[in-house]
């Protein structure tokens, strides 16, 4: 009977317990874009301009300003008012280096056609004969090559299970990693799950 109860509520769990994490993402999304009305002056805020409040009205705000921004920005005289911003910031002791990092970080991330975070690796790592799943984030820096005798190296990052979002920044020769046929949602389910979540695969995962 116990072993039937055990069985009934790990069935149980793993029916609710996404359906629940994946609503507190959402739950945190949505706040996030709420609370961003809250930098305004009380009176300016849609409650108080409004004299009512609406559900979600923070977050379709935040939203609409997002998609007008990059409207703005998407043309010639918008690019020339962020160049201005940057050179602005750029002028700012310590806020430049937070500034520039995250934003250099996201362009790399959401450019089209970049390459971070788009191939996923399979290097020996902790040691020779154990292997790790890795993600490339870029190609070496130019120095580093120097060091190493001309070496082509490439950029990677070992995520940590189950929480993907540590993990280690790692430089390694081109010709030590092997590249997979493997989509980088497929290596993510594959960390999370800590292996249980297997990638669905059509013959062999390593691209020839």
């Amino acid at each position: 009977m116990m072993s039937s109860l055990r069985r009934y509520f790990i069935s149980g769990l793993l029916v609710w317990l996404p359906i629940w994490i994946t609503i507190l993402a959402l739950k945190f999304l949505v706040d996030i874009l709420g609370a961003t009305l809250t930098l305004l002056p009380v009176k300016y805020q849609p409650d108080a301009l409004l004299g009512v409040h609406i559900p979600g009205i923070g977050m379709i705000i935040t939203l609409g300003v997002i998609l007008l921004t990059g409207f703005l920005v998407a043309n010639f005289i918008g690019r020339q008012f962020v160049a201005l911003w940057d050179a602005f910031i750029g002028r700012i002791p310590l806020v430049r280096t937070i500034y520039m990092g995250v934003k250099q970080v996201l362009h790399t991330l959401f450019t089209p056609g970049g390459q971070s975070f788009r191939k996923v690796l399979l290097v020996e790592y902790p040691r020779a004969g154990m292997w790790s799943l890795a993600f490339q984030t870029g190609d070496g820096t130019p120095e580093v090559s120097k060091v190493i005798d001309g070496e082509a190296m490439v950029s990677i990052f070992i995520p940590t299970t189950p929480n993907p979002t540590s993990g280690f920044l790692m430089m390694i020769a081109r010709k030590h990693v092997i590249e997979m046929n493997m989509s980088v949602e497929q290596a993510l389910k594959f960390v999370i799950s800590l292996g249980v979540v297997q990638p669905g695969t059509n013959g062999n995962n390593i691209k020839k």
